[in-house]
């Protein structure tokens, strides 16, 4: 059995200066290039990595297979997929929900970035079709649905509730307020719980309440954190 390692990181101990204060790792968000590239190389640094895939994320559904050897990330992909062992995915986020999936049998693991859009159009159910189509089945695969908005935070219009409600079954919440909302993680947890999948972990973190995660609903421009999951050589 191969081991699987799965990490997500916060805010602090990185070199960007506000807002983006100051473990930004995303290179799309308006933050000094030179300071992004310095957080990027303290991950691979800290964590032991030599290969790293990034991915263009555009709140779809495609999911892309990677071996490690790509120099660019992977373009208009909201899900990595690898049976590479040493190759580190990674999901960038600030509100939506990263999903990092793996079967440690078959030794394939993705890593997905699931906000509204994505989780309404299917992008996990697309992420472990791509996981099965190397050998992943999904009552061996373990999830983790990582720190995201809560569904108490996350006001939308009534008919946004009840029109993701619709694709993503367990998703409508009421905020605290008590207006319409949406929990993409209960949604979520419901979608993998019905695919079969085994064990499903959620961190409970909100972003939106926890001033040591990057949240966009919360202050806009803000930086990204990431989580990250790979197979150990």
């Amino acid at each position: 059995m191969l081991r699987i390692r799965r990490v997500v990181t916060t805010r602090a101990g990185g070199a960007s200066k506000p807002p983006y204060d100051s473990f930004n790792l995303g290179d799309h968000v308006g933050d000094d290039p030179a300071a992004v590239a310095a957080n990027r190389e303290r991950l691979a640094t800290e964590l032991g990595l030599d290969r790293i895939a990034w991915m263009e994320q555009v709140h779809g559904r495609t999911a892309t297979i990677v071996d490690g050897t790509e120099r660019e990330p992977a373009e208009a992909t909201d899900a990595l997929v690898t049976a590479r062992a040493g190759v580190a995915l990674v999901v960038l986020v600030a509100d939506c929900v990263p999903v990092l999936l793996g079967d440690a049998e078959a030794g394939v693991v993705a890593a997905v970035h699931a906000g509204r859009v994505g989780a309404r159009v299917g992008v996990v159910p697309a992420a472990l079709e791509a996981m099965r189509s190397l050998g992943a089945e999904p009552h061996r695969i373990e999830a983790l649905l990582g720190p995201s908005v809560c569904g108490e935070c996350y006001e939308v219009p009534p008919e946004m509730a009840a029109d993701v409600e619709a694709h993503l079954p367990g998703s409508r919440c009421r905020s605290r307020k008590g207006t319409a909302a949406l929990d993409l993680r209960a949604g979520l947890w419901r979608q993998l719980a019905d695919a079969g999948v085994g064990k499903i972990g959620v961190d409970p973190r909100c972003t939106f309440e926890d001033d040591t995660l990057f949240s966009h609903r919360r202050q806009a421009p803000t930086g990204r954190l990431a989580g990250i999951t790979w197979i150990e050589d």
